[in-house]
């Protein structure tokens, strides 16, 4: 099979459009339609429905164009681990984790990575949604739950905890619960139960519902959590990564914590010799040991 027209099937495919592909591959649409049409006779198929809004691919154009873009992830891997120079850190490194995690713990301390390795480009994507990493939708992830494909290489980072936290102005106004049953005296902050969080946070949080507090506030996501509490909002269930930097916090009702959520950074096995990927990992693992959060209870 043609490999130029793969190529181009599927920045065709990828674009929607002759023209904006032809504009990515710099050809002109002539061209590319040509090729394109080369494609379908070489395989005896119809491979895009053509309207009046773009091209739809059809079956058999799906079924291709997942493998060239199956493809197309294999030998951007295959580039990225060569660009790895021996002796240097550089290039692009995609990092996916949560947005709590990487809103509150990572994004405040890549300064310290730049500073030692100015030339990477870092990409940095905040989901909760687990991306693919063995087709390359990133290039490492942090994830709160052992990765579960295969084919990673894994490493446990730490422990977190999810716990009660609220500021001293607001207790010093609204009083500090003693037991769970106070709560109801209390604004809650939380993520909503319908969130996508780990399962020790939805477990907290149904039990202090449970308790018909007076005043609820949830958010989608813990920095929009933090930023209610640390504005004297109420008390918040929140990870004890977030202590470090806001250390004001104060724990309230010590005894509710639903145990240890175990943390992993995870990466493909063909990216071991990744010296990008080396540098982030080692990079995270410094930063855990100075902030003495490593399998702290």
């Amino acid at each position: 099979m043609d490999w130029d027209k793969l190529r181009i099937f599927h920045a065709v495919a990828d674009a929607g459009s002759l023209t904006h592909a032809g504009d990515a591959l710099h050809l002109s649409q002539s061209a590319v339609s040509r090729q394109i049409r080369g494609l379908e006779t070489s395989l005896n198929t119809t491979l895009f429905h053509r309207h009046a809004r773009g091209l739809i691919l059809t079956e058999q154009g799906e079924l291709l164009f997942d493998a060239t873009s199956s493809m197309v992830k294999r030998l951007e891997a295959a580039a990225a681990r060569i660009r790895d120079s021996e002796e240097e850190v550089f290039g692009e490194l995609r990092v996916t984790t949560t947005t709590g995690f990487g809103l509150l713990w990572l994004a405040p301390r890549l300064s310290k990575l730049y500073a030692k390795f100015p030339d990477l480009k870092i990409d940095l994507m905040l989901e909760e949604r687990v991306l693919d990493l063995p087709m390359r939708e990133a290039d490492v992830a942090i994830r709160m739950k052992e990765p579960s494909q295969a084919d990673l290489i894994r490493k446990r980072l730490l422990n977190v905890h999810m716990r009660l936290y609220a500021t001293p102005a607001y207790l010093e106004q609204n009083g500090t619960p003693l037991t769970v049953a106070d709560m109801r005296h209390h604004r809650l902050i939380c993520q909503n139960t319908a969130s996508v969080q780990v399962s020790a946070a939805a477990r907290i949080v149904q039990t202090l519902i449970a308790e018909d507090v007076r005043s609820l506030l949830t958010v989608n996501n813990y920095f929009g959590v933090l930023q209610a509490v640390i504005n004297d909002l109420g008390i918040g269930v929140l990870p004890n990564y977030v202590t470090e930097d806001f250390p004001n916090l104060i724990r309230v009702l010590p005894e509710v914590d639903a145990g240890a959520v175990p943390v992993f950074l995870a990466y493909p096995e063909e990216l071991r010799q990744s010296k990008r990927i080396a540098a982030f990992r080692d990079f995270v693992v410094e930063q855990i040991a100075e902030s003495g959060l490593k399998f702290r209870d």
